[in-house]
């Protein structure tokens, strides 16, 4: 079976290649637990993310957004003694503006969901890369995105960081054409 490259670098990759990675989100808990994942992976290895991402579950209370949205001082305090996550100043208290901002997106636009789908139009981009080597960084919709989150207080949020995010969440198909997994959630 034939998939992208990136997926066969250990056996969680695989498995989130498989299963999760380009399938449509639509939920706004799924979508922020995203959005956070890839703003702590700046830096860092995918892999490494994904082995704390049970950590991260149990650290800031499964994504709930109005929980972490009121994590106050002492919280953020023992968040960063916790070596189940990745104890950066900077990406912790992001995580909990970006809550913030994402209960105010929904007061906005109704849900997250609207507000970061809006961004292709609400449905997924469909690309034909033949190799990793094609897909690029950023694009034109990434940094529209990157640009109206910025604009918004949003942490961890570059246009690199956004365009990983459309394709985690499946904004952006991105398999390639030769992986098994390519146009198999397109429409969703």
């Amino acid at each position: 079976m034939e998939r992208c490259s990136w997926a066969n670098t250990s056996s969680l990759d695989q498995v989130y290649h498989d299963e999760e990675w380009g399938v449509p989100v639509h939920d706004d808990r799924e979508l922020f637990e995203m959005l956070i994942l890839e703003g702590a992976q700046a830096g860092l290895s995918w892999t490494t993310i994904l082995k704390k991402r049970e950590g991260y579950r149990e650290a800031f209370d499964n994504f709930d957004i109005e929980t972490v949205a009121a994590y106050d001082e002492s919280k953020i305090a023992e968040l960063l003694l916790n070596p189940a996550i990745v104890r950066n100043k900077l990406k912790v208290n992001g995580t909990v503006t970006n809550a913030k901002l994402v209960l105010d997106v929904q007061k906005e636009f109704g849900s997250f969901d609207a507000y970061v789908w809006q961004f292709v139009s609400g449905k997924p981009i469909v690309n034909h890369w033949e190799t990793m080597a094609d897909v690029p960084a950023t694009t034109p919709e990434s940094d529209a995105m990157s640009k109206a989150m910025k604009k918004r207080g949003f942490k961890f949020a570059g246009s690199t960081i956004c365009y990983a995010y459309m394709q985690a969440t499946g904004m952006v198909n991105d398999h390639m054409t030769s992986c098994f997994r390519y146009g198999v959630d397109v429409g969703k």
